[in-house]
Order: C-alpha cells, then structure tokens, then sequence
C-alpha cells in the first residue's frame, strides 16, 4: 500500500486525486522492489565501469565483453516472498523471470545459478520448502533447456519464515548486436508476445516489499504467479528470431508491476499510449487495473516500427504464440492508457518511473561477536559435526535434479566453480556469501563474499569480468537493518574496487522477515561472479600426490561452521588481501597444481574433503585453529613437484591416499575412516531422500 506520505505527494503533483489505475502503478512501481528507494545512493557508490562492460547497470541484464565475437548479457535476482508462499511455483517463476531478462537482451540463455537460504533442516516445514524450491528450479530449467550449473546452500535458522531464493543467469549475444529496453522513437508500436493476461500476480512487486506475516501462504498465494515452462521455450525460440531481423528496436521482459512495469520503464525516453483492452487475456471481465499490474508470466514487450508489426506477428504465430499491437511511442512524456477508448491512467512519465521519493532511515551499529568458547566435545566428534553440516556435505540431491549437461557447453560442475566451454575459452561462475560472518562484520564480510567468489575462480585458472548482488535484508525501519545495508555495499565496493571488478547488475530485496517465526534474516548480500579462462575441469588428484597449506591461519571462529554446530563463538574473518588471488590463478594457468581449493566453509577439514578425502596429513599448531577457523587468503593444493610452490607461504601437511584420513597433531590424532566421511559428506542427500520418500 502507497503511505500517506507517497499519496500525498502524488496529489500534489498531479493536482487531483489519481484513478485506482493510477493508484496501482504508483504502488508497484514505487514499490521498494521496482524503485530501490532506500538503497539507490547507496548503489551509486558501487564501480560499475570496466574495460569489458559494454553496459552496466539499468537495463534488464548488464552486457559484458567476452571476446571479440561474444558478448555476455548477465542478470541476478530474487523470487523471495513468492517461494515461501508457494515454495514450487515461486521458485520456478523466478527462474523463468531472469531467464526473460535475459532473453530480452536478444541473448541466448546458456547457464543459470541458484544460491539459496533457508531455515535448519529440523524443521519439517523448512525441509519441504527445500524440496519443493529446489524441484521448482529444476522442473522449470530442465523444461526450457537452460542448465543450473551453480549454486550455493546456507541453513541458518534466521531464514525460517523468510527463505531466499536467488537466481543469476548469464546469456551470450553478438557484442554488437544487444538490444537494450529504452525505446527509440516516437510513432513506433508496442507489440506484447506470449502468454494470455490473467490475473495471477496481482500485486506481486508491492508484496515483494513487505514481510511475511502468519498464514500468509493463504493471503497472499494470488501474488505468486504460475509459470509454463513449455510457454517460455517458445518465447525465447520467437524472441531471438524476432531479434535476428534486427526490427526489435527494443524489448523489455514483463516482470515485477507487469504490463505497468515493462511499459512505463520502457517508455521513459520518451512517452507511451497503451491501450489496455487490446491485451490478450485469459480471463473475461478483467478490469484495467489487472490487466495493467498482473504478473502473468512469459510475457515480452517489443518495439517496432509501424510496418514490421505484421512480420513480428508471423513469428509469434510460428511458435504458437498470442501477440497484441497494444500500443505506441509518443512524442510527449506521458504515460497514458485506456480502456474501451476511455482515459483511466494519465501521468507524468517520469514521475511514475523516474521521480520515486528516497527513503531516509537511521542506522544504529552493533558489535555481536562473542568470546570464543571451546567446545566440550573432542575433535573427532566435532570433525564429523562439521562434514555432517549441509554446507559443507555433498550436495547431490540437489545437482541430481538438475539437468546440468543441456546445450553442451558444461565441462565441470564440482567444487570451486562451474566451468562451461565458450568458443575456445572457458566462462567459469560462482555464486553465494557467509551471512553468519557477514552479520558479525557487515563490511569485511561483504568485502569476503567478493574475494571468496574471485577465489573460486582463481582456482580454475580464471579471472573475473564482472560481478552481480542481490542484497536480501530485513526491514530498513530497523537502524541495525540499515546499518547492515549500508556497511555491506562499502564492503562490497571496496574489495570490488581493489580487485578491479565492476558492479554490473543486481537486484535489491527488503523486509525479508516473518512474523510466524519472529525471524529477521542474517543480512545476505549474495555475489554472482563470472570469469574466464583456459578451458580445463577440475580432477580429484591421485595417490601420491602431496598436499600444501598456503597462507597462515588465525583463530577465526565467529560465524564459521564450527561455530553453527557447537555454538563455540569468536571473532570473525577480517578483510582478505586479496593479492594472493593473482598468483593462485597464474599457478593454476601454469599447471603448477593438480588440484587447488580456497578455503572457506569449513576450514581446512572442509577443505582437505574436497581434495583429499584420504589423506595422511600433519598439522602443527592449535588443532581447532587449524582445522577449523575460517581465516581467508589461504588455499589447499596437491602438488608433485615443490619448485612449482615457489613465492609462495606455504606447508607440506600430507599426502594423497589410503584408506582414511588422517590427521595428527603435535600431542594427538584424529582418524575419520573411509565410511564415516561418506557418512558424513552425504548427510544431506540421506536426509532428502528420506524426507522425499
């Protein structure tokens, strides 16, 4: 709902009191969701510049140089409040919202990533949520043929209530062929291809900048949309051959605020007249307040000049697809519709979408950290605890699911990062962030996120393009809120600024909270990075091979998953240097390693069962330092020749091989056999299948 604040502003402005067609513009594209109204001088801080981004932040998806013949069209989002609502279809729908994003680009969709957040999996609600987002993703991605190559798991007990559903996907186009989403001339038409208008989504960019409240599954299930995968494919099969008769002018996905939405945003150079009643509907009798703001899915807008409607027309027809002249471009910078030749929306084009007032609210720090405790159990105890976490154990259940080999172009799904062979290049992505230690540092633990991701690249040989966020928060109205919010976009910029990576997209999701739980998520600024390299995939090094530790450890337990399984505390990783991401990624180019991990979620266990789940290793030093702390710019890596280690701080710990893994300390040992790792490591998929059956 519009606040009395924004009302009467409007009236103001207008001088009169607005048509409910009007009203329901305003409150949609003024929404938190379509208008970024609390964070957008914070994002103009962001470094949006490069040498390869040929367009950045605005439009449906940023355009990044890839080579001289390929261009990626990039965007990242998030289906939040829909997917807990109806956790199948809000996923599937976000999916099929960033694919058309994409799409609308006149880029092909090539890879999807999925870095999700929910509740702890003892919870049986949040295990079906789980279920049910994931079998969404999956069933909308395997049907449009678009592959999930990546994705990221945090289970934390802040996102009960309020899980987050994050989705970035990456298309290529020719780097001289993109099409953008302003419109370019007065007089041309406005053709809308896809799906018939119905009225589900009403509403669903001004629910998306609200908590949820106790039984909002039943309130507010009419602001999920539904989606057709089957429909999609063909929209994006006519959308790309509408594109190859370079007639598309431009072209805008009709996503959050629908019609509204894509029409008004795309008009804004200039004005728009649309003409509600032309739109082909689903339903009968539907006014054209739903007609305007529905979120119905695999929808497009397209501007074209007057005589190439027809040709636009036949494509649509091909596919099978409904299309409407419902409009046109106009001279004077008004937005305009009608209904039956009656006038129900006449507004300012910019202030609808250019003139959104900017939220001011208070920010309040606070410092959570807690003396670090040791925990009463011993280390094997622990060890297993930590390989048994869902972020540390396998995810196979969850890339089961996935039809990751679709298009051809997947070389490697494991580990670090995805890596998919583009041309004679390899496109590498990663994708997620540490809440736990974000809460607990909201600045270097952005900064974190940043690097963590550049690591993941750095292991594969590659070096980053570009990055994208989806900042997910709780309510702003809170001053710690706030504080989160903005110290995490400092963070995120400086390190970005650092490692010279520009900011090129992403999406803003507020008021993540839930009344039924009485939870505020963790603030979580999910990364979406894409790099290139040389095309290679990761292989689990052989027997014999030995095993160095770079870089040094520090007693950072704060927000580790140490500290989720024992409650242990302590302070958090501070800001990374990231200069050793450099050298790793030269090293790996090199071929001075067999295998190389950063490490991260889980420290050097995790670390050491990723590479090397039997091993023979030696540690000196504090064991819980060692095994367990979170400190970032070190890396684990199986090597055959130590001279291809040199300039680097680093020590021989192990060897590859043998029926367990072994660790001994200076006045102990821990021994994990063969069947209690798997046991551990599959924790995950055990439970899912069991929960599934």
């Amino acid at each position: 709902m519009l606040s009395g604040e924004d009302l009467a502003i409007i009236r103001q402005k207008l001088g009169r009191e607005p048509t409910d067609v009007e009203v329901a513009c305003f409150e949609n594209l003024w929404s938190e969701h379509c208008s970024y109204r609390s964070t957008k001088n914070l994002l103009r801080t962001l470094p949006t510049q490069g040498e390869n981004v040929l367009l950045g932040p605005g439009d449906d998806a940023a355009i990044v140089r890839f080579s001289d013949t390929c261009a990626l069209a990039i965007s990242m989002e998030s289906h939040n409040h829909p997917s807990y609502v109806d956790p199948h279809d809000g996923a599937a729908t976000g999916v099929g919202g960033i694919v058309r994003d994409v799409l609308s680009m006149g880029s092909r969709p090539i890879a999807l990533m999925d870095p999700l957040f929910f509740g702890s999996l003892d919870s049986e609600k949040n295990r079906h949520l789980f279920e049910h987002v994931v079998s969404g993703i999956s069933g909308y991605g395997n049907c449009i043929g678009v592959p999930v190559v990546r994705g990221d798991l945090v289970f934390d007990p802040d996102y009960s209530g309020n899980p987050l559903v994050n989705v970035v996907c990456v298309g290529t186009v020719h780097p001289d062929r993109f099409i953008t989403a302003r419109v370019k001339h007065p007089g041309d038409h406005l053709v809308l291809v896809g799906a018939s208008t119905g009225r589900d989504g009403l509403g669903g960019a001004s629910f998306a900048s609200r908590d949820l409240s106790e039984g909002a599954e039943a309130d507010d299930r009419p602001s999920v949309q539904i989606g057709d995968p089957f429909t999609e494919k063909l929209v994006i099969e006519a959308i790309l051959e509408m594109a190859a008769t370079k007639k598309v002018l431009s072209c805008r996905d009709l996503g959050a605020a629908g019609l509204a939405g894509a029409s008004s945003e795309m008009c804004s150079t200039f004005g728009g007249l649309l003409h509600a009643d032309r739109v082909h509907q689903r339903e009968r009798g539907m006014k054209p307040v739903e007609i305007m703001v529905a979120e119905s899915q695999e929808r497009m807008l397209v501007e074209v000049a007057p005589g190439d409607v027809p040709l636009i027309g036949r494509i649509a027809e091909k596919y099978d697809l409904k299309w409407s002249d419902i409009g046109e471009v106009i001279a004077d910078p008004r937005y305009i519709i009608t209904f039956h030749g009656e006038v129900v929306c006449d507004l300012p084009i910019h202030l609808l979408s250019g003139e959104t007032p900017v939220c001011a609210w208070e920010k309040k720090p606070y410092d959570a950290q807690k003396p670090f405790k040791k925990p009463k159990k011993g280390l094997k105890a622990l060890a297993l605890e930590v390989l048994s976490h869902p972020e540390v154990a396998r995810k196979d259940w969850v890339i089961e699911q996935y039809d990751h080999d679709v298009q051809t172009r997947t070389l490697s799904i494991a580990h670090d990062a995805a890596v998919l062979r583009l041309g004679d290049a390899a496109l590498v992505l990663s994708c997620g962030c540490n809440p736990r230690q974000i809460y607990l540092k909201p600045f270097a633990g952005t900064a974190n996120a940043v690097y963590e991701n550049a690591a993941n690249l750095a292991c594969m040989g590659a070096t980053p393009l570009c990055l994208l966020d989806c900042l997910n928060f709780a309510s702003p109205v809170h001053p710690e809120v706030y504080w989160q919010l903005e110290q995490c976009i400092f963070g995120m910029g400086d390190m970005a600024r650092r490692m010279n990576i520009p900011v090129v997209g992403g999406n803003v999701s507020l008021y993540n909270e839930s009344d039924e739980f009485n939870t505020k998520i963790k603030p979580t600024p999910t990364i979406g990075m894409v790099g290139k390299g040389k095309v290679r995939s990761w292989q689990q090094p052989a027997e014999g091979y030995e095993l160095a530790l770079i870089g040094s450890a520090g007693a950072h337990f704060g927000g580790s998953v140490l500290d989720a399984v024992s409650g242990c505390g302590g302070t958090a990783p501070g800001q990374a240097d990231p200069a050793i991401v450099d050298i790793i990624c030269t090293k790996v180019r090199q071929n001075a390693f067999e295998a190389v991990t950063d490490i991260s979620q889980g420290g050097l266990l995790g670390a050491l069962s990723v590479i090397s789940p039997q091993a023979m290793v030696r540690i000196d030093g504090d064991p819980y330092e060692q095994l367990f702390s979170e400190t970032y710019g070190r890396f684990l890596a199986a090597f055959n020749n130590e001279s291809a280690l040199k300039g680097l701080n680093y020590t021989v710990i192990g060897t590859v091989g043998g029926d367990s893994l072994n660790i001994s300390f200076k006045t102990n040992a821990i021994a994990i056999s063969n069947k209690e790792m798997k046991k551990a490591l599959s924790s995950l998929t055990r439970l899912m299948r069991l929960e599934k059956n």
